[in-house]
C-alpha cells in the first residue's frame, strides 16, 4: 500500500470498477495505475466496513473515510478530536508555522489524539477536497513570475563583516521553472526596477508577460480586470516591449 492515501474519490473509484463492472483486482490496479496490493488493500477495508454497491447517495467523502479508517474504539472521542482542518489551513499559512509545530500543540490538548502520520494524511485528504486544482499550461519563453520572498537574508560584506538584513527578490519562468534570484536592499520601487532590469540580462532577452502579485512597487490598485500599475513599473514594461499581469 503506497504511503499517501488515496483521495476519496479515487477509493470510490476502486469500489466502481470491482463492484459495478466486476473488474479482478488486477485488472483494477491498472485502469488506475495502482499497485495490485493497494486495491486489494483497499477492498478489503471497505468488506471490514460493510460497504456495499452502490454506496448510499448521502454518503459523504468524510464519512466514507471514517468508515474506512476508524478512530481506535479503545479511545473516547472526546479525548481524540479530529482537529479543524480550516484552522490548521490558516495556521500553516503563517510565517515559521509548520505541520509538525500545529500537531505538537494538539496533542499537547489532547494527549490521546492521533498521531503525526495520521495528523497530515487526513490534513492532505481534506485540503484535497476543498482545494481544487486547475492544471496551467506554459509556453516557453511567455510568461516570468516576479515576487519578493516573504523573509528576509542576512548578507555579510566580507569586506568589513558588517551584516545587513535584504529582501529576496525571486523570478522563474513559467514553462522552465529556470529561476533567477537576487538579494536587494529593500521592496522600494528603485530595488524593484532594478532587480528587473539585472534579471532580464540574466535571461539575455524578456518574456512576452511579466507576472508580479500585487505589492506597491507594482500595483497601487489591485484589480482582475483593469489593475493599476505603477507608473514608473508600466513604463519600464513598454521600454523592453513586455506586458504587466498581476495575479
Amino acid at each position: 500500500m503506497p504511503t499517501g492515501r488515496l483521495s476519496m474519490r479515487r477509493i470510490r473509484d476502486v469500489l466502481r470498477l470491482k463492484y459495478a463492472q466486476g473488474m479482478s483486482e488486477r485488472a483494477i490496479a491498472a485502469s488506475l495505475g495502482l499497485g495490485k496490493g493497494t486495491v486489494g488493500a483497499y477492498l478489503g477495508r471497505a468488506r471490514t466496513a460493510g460497504l456495499t454497491w452502490p454506496l448510499p447517495g448521502a454518503l459523504s467523502d468524510d464519512d466514507l473515510e471514517l468508515l474506512l479508517f476508524p478512530a481506535a474504539p479503545s479511545v473516547p472521542d472526546g479525548e481524540r478530536p479530529v482537529p479543524d482542518w480550516s484552522l490548521v489551513d490558516r495556521e500553516l499559512r503563517r510565517p515559521a508555522v509548520t505541520r509538525a509545530l500545529l500537531w505538537e500543540e494538539y496533542r499537547a490538548a489532547h494527549p490521546l489524539g492521533f498521531g503525526y502520520a495520521w495528523f497530515c494524511e487526513h490534513y492532505e485528504a481534506w485540503k484535497g477536497r476543498v482545494r481544487p486544482t486547475m492544471r496551467q499550461t506554459h509556453v516557453g519563453g511567455e510568461k516570468v513570475f516576479v515576487d519578493f520572498a516573504g523573509d528576509t537574508v542576512d548578507v555579510i560584506d566580507p569586506a568589513t563583516g558588517e551584516v545587513r538584513a535584504m529582501k529576496l527578490f525571486v523570478a522563474a519562468m513559467g514553462a522552465s521553472n529556470y529561476t533567477y534570484a537576487e538579494a536587494v536592499a529593500s521592496e522600494s520601487l528603485e530595488d524593484w526596477i532594478g532587480a528587473h532590469v539585472r534579471m532580464f540580462a540574466f535571461l539575455r532577452g524578456v518574456p512576452k508577460v511579466v507576472v508580479p502579485d500585487n505589492l506597491k512597487s507594482a500595483v497601487f490598485k489591485a484589480d482582475r480586470f483593469d489593475p493599476g500599475l505603477n507608473r514608473t513599473y508600466a513604463e519600464m514594461a513598454c521600454h523592453y516591449g513586455t506586458a504587466i499581469l498581476p495575479a
